[in-house]
């Protein structure tokens, strides 16, 4: 097979994920995709990579290549299809969410805060938009 449509048929087969926030959750997501990638892709049949990492501020660590300051990098970008919210609060993790969910963008969250304040407006969303919202506790 050449090596272009090996390459085409790798990319093909990547779910590129998109992390909102690096503390202690958003830092406990990056690592499960990373320490369960083979797991993740018997299960799904694809494999999961972080793309990208949204930050407010830049910091060191071994997510640094991963990171971005510009909400937009994540919402413009045609290969990440799902994105985990884990800022917290409901400021910008509401606007964010709702823009990611109107672009089409599966979204998940445990923020308790956003889905008891704002779940039901982004369920709709959601099904308007033909994408899933999904929340755990």
């Amino acid at each position: 097979m050449p090596l272009a449509v090996t390459l085409w048929e790798r990319k093909r087969s990547m779910i590129n994920i998109a992390i909102m926030g690096l503390g202690t959750v958003g830092t406990g997501v990056a690592r499960l995709v990373e320490e369960n990638a083979d797991s993740i892709r018997r299960k799904l049949g694809e494999e999961l990579q972080v793309k990208s990492i949204l930050m407010r501020r830049m910091k060191d660590g071994p997510y640094q290549s991963k990171m971005t300051l510009q909400f937009s990098d994540i919402l413009n970008d045609p290969e990440i299809r799902v994105v985990v919210e884990t800022i917290g609060g409901v400021g910008p993790a509401y606007e964010y969410t709702r823009q990611l969910l109107a672009a089409g963008k599966h979204v998940v969250t445990a923020n308790k805060q956003l889905v008891a304040e704002k779940g039901r407006e982004l369920l709709q969303i959601a099904r308007d938009a033909g994408v899933n919202y999904l929340f755990e506790a």
